[in-house]
């Protein structure tokens, strides 16, 4: 493509704005964008390549006072920016302000210090027959979060030199994991070009997780193997490549997109590209001080979504990552944030009828993390509208609690086995609008979960003050490594019992990436700011064993439709629940603090779903007998006759074995029987 571009910026109260474009050493030359109209300024150029370097600088009002912040020194990102190219270096001149009165701007040029936006070229159509999107019911999905990077940072089968990148995702030794895993979704963590934070730069860190947003529409150039060959731009068509490799695979992708803050952080932070074009238009202003953020994000800014430039960056941005990138469907952390137009966290906000009423966006997958930081109602958990789902935190919260033993777990462990009614049956929602999660990237790995009872954060430099004390963990003895067989065992034990509660519970499971082979992070809970060995995956030590019966249980809900239902069932029996006796549970057995047995039942034949041809989704019978107490239980079985064992969490070698009458369920264990 070598031809002309129209360039666009929307800064409807600026008085002027240049685009500048950089040549191969790094000259700038300055083209005045001429026409102004409904607040877009824009222009057409000639004689331009794909891989032109460009940036902004807008001409306007300095006036922090009344949210004005123009500053023409500043170099800034284009917001639609398809690929960005280059890092910010903190000095005083990647700053809108002067540091030592931020009530005056600073006056050094910031093009040295500041990354570039790239022209990329228009993508070729996409190919139906490899690239065509995987639209699985959700109810159908098994999901696994996975960071680009760590996952193959340090894999043998992958070149070296596609390691940690896009490419290496798509790797068939990479694709190899997932599908022998049988997850049908991989959820990658932030993919939309990232820039860390000042202080964590000064202390030699960075923003690992990538929750720290500039571009977004840009795939972070840090993850691609083509940028690192000496191709700015490469990261595009990488990232498409690795999407149509996945969707090959039949995986589905999910993006985790952080659409409630930027990078640019509060008023002492670096003006990179939102703030200098369109201030009061893109960030929540404080109304008592418009030189002040709104933040209920904990980063400095809250993204203004009540404002129709705001709104448009953000749907424009969603439909260029679903027809263009091919994704399948998105993850919004910190949701509520996004629904806060007019303060408070509403479910018939303007972006919620926007989505439902898009062609594009309405078809595909829609996931909230349901709470935000320090509002009245941050935790709006069952409170999203229909055709989301959400991370559902009470489901991660009940079920550590139960396999630590604790007291009065069994009536809210119920509700997280049958796909939490009580939260999402009053929105007229479905199982499949809980995405169940023990462990994800924020917090501890399953590993960590078992073996630690406290947090090991020295390594991210703020002396262990970081990070959750809220665990809810059992070190099962001995908090961190050990060489005891009893512990090891038990530890292995909690581990096969906490995936199988999570993968054979109605909803939809999450799993965190890496639990399936024993990852620990030696009890680091938050370790978003480190980019090495202990975030990384070592794939010198893999949990073979745990990596087989975690696929066990996959392929058993892919096998069992009882499983997977969407709707909570009508009639009384398709769901029961016995005591190990064998008898139906009673109210005072439900307030029986001490109990920690249950056995459920559910029926494959009574209130089936429906395939798309109209037909039954018809089951067996199944039933799933949990035993926290650290002793064996004896359970009565609810059916005359043989029974399958379809997974004992305490000795997996009897999946397979029948049973009749009684079974014997392990101390801290889950046991699925079929009826034959």
């Amino acid at each position: 493509m070598r031809g002309s571009v129209n360039f666009a910026l929307a800064a409807p109260d600026a008085t002027g704005v240049e685009l500048c474009l950089f040549d191969a050493e790094g000259d700038e030359t300055r083209i005045e964008l001429p026409v102004c109209e409904g607040g877009i300024w824009h222009g057409l150029v000639t004689g331009l390549e794909p891989g032109q370097r460009y940036g902004y600088r807008v001409h306007g009002d300095w006036d922090p006072a009344q949210g004005k912040r123009f500053n023409p020194a500043k170099l800034l990102l284009d917001p639609y920016a398809r690929a960005i190219d280059g890092e910010v270096t903190f000095t005083a001149a990647a700053y809108g302000h002067d540091a030592s009165d931020p009530s005056k701007p600073d006056s050094a040029d910031s093009a040295s210090v500041m990354p570039r936006s790239i022209l990329v070229a228009d993508p070729e159509p996409v190919d139906d027959a490899v690239d065509a999107p995987q639209r699985r019911s959700l109810a159908d999905s098994v999901i696994y979060e996975v960071h680009v990077k760590g996952f193959t940072a340090t894999h043998p089968d992958i070149p070296e030199d596609i390691r940690g990148t896009y490419a290496g995702l798509a790797h068939p030794a990479a694709i190899a994991h997932l599908t022998s895993l049988g997850v049908t979704a991989v959820e990658l963590l932030p993919v939309h070009h990232s820039v860390p934070e000042a202080f964590l730069v000064a202390e030699g860190l960075t923003n690992y997780w990538g929750y720290n947003t500039v571009g977004y529409f840009a795939p972070h150039s840090a993850y691609s193997a083509a940028v690192r060959q000496g191709e700015p731009g490469g990261q595009v068509a990488e990232f498409r490549d690795m999407v149509a490799a996945l969707h090959a695979a039949g995986l589905s992708v999910i993006l985790d997109v952080v659409y409630n803050h930027t990078a640019e952080a509060g008023a002492d932070g670096p003006t990179i590209c939102f703030r200098g074009i369109a201030n009061e238009h893109y960030y929540r202003l404080s109304p008592s001080d418009p030189s002040s953020y709104v933040d209920t994000t904990g980063c400095g800014n809250s993204l203004n979504v009540g404002d129709p430039i705001t709104l448009r960056l953000v749907m424009d941005s969603l439909r260029y990552w679903v027809t263009e990138m091919g994704v399948d469907g998105f993850r919004f952390d910190l949701a509520p944030s996004l629904a806060r137009a007019d303060g408070s966290f509403s479910s018939v906000a303007a972006f919620f009828d926007l989505v439902a009423q898009d062609p594009v966006l309405a078809q595909v997958i829609l996931i909230a993390e349901p709470w935000d930081v320090g509002q009245g109602d941050s935790y709006d958990l069952g409170r999203f509208p229909a055709g989301w789902s959400e991370w559902n935190g009470r489901f991660r919260d009940t079920v550590r609690d139960f396999w630590r033993s604790h007291e009065g777990m069994l009536p809210d462990l119920a509700q997280r086995l049958t796909g939490s009614p009580d939260l999402y049956t009053r929105h007229r929602r479905g199982p499949d609008a809980s995405v169940n999660l023990v462990t994800v990237h924020d917090g501890f790995t399953l590993a960590d979960l078992v073996s630690y009872d406290r947090k090991h954060n020295e390594a991210n430099g703020e002396d262990n003050r970081d990070g959750t004390d809220d665990n809810r963990s059992w070190n099962s003895g001995v908090e961190g490594p050990t060489s005891d067989p009893d512990i090891l065992a038990l530890r292995a034990s909690q581990r096969r019992a906490i995936l199988s509660t999570l993968i054979l519970s109605r909803g939809v499971p999450l799993l965190l990436g890496g639990d399936d082979i024993g990852r620990t992070q030696g009890g680091n809970n938050n370790a978003y700011c480190l980019d090495n060995a202990v975030t990384w995956w070592d794939w010198t030590k893999v949990d073979d064993d745990l990596h087989a019966f975690t696929a066990q249980l996959v392929r058993l809900r892919h096998g069992h439709p009882v499983l997977r239902r969407t709707r909570y069932p009508d009639h009384r029996d398709a769901v029961r629940w016995f005591t190990p006796g064998g008898d139906p549970m009673t109210d005072g057995d439900w307030s029986d603090t001490s109990a920690k047995s249950v056995a459920l039942v559910l029926s494959g034949g009574i209130d089936p779903d429906h395939d798309e041809t109209g037909a039954p989704q018809l089951d067996d019978d199944l039933a799933l007998l949990v035993n926290a107490w650290w002793e064996p239980l004896d359970f009565a079985l609810p059916w005359a006759g043989d029974v399958k064992v379809e997974s004992d969490s305490f000795d997996p070698k009897r999946a397979g074995t029948t049973a009749s009458g009684t079974i014997t369920v392990g101390p801290r264990s889950v046991v699925l029987v079929a009826a034959s």
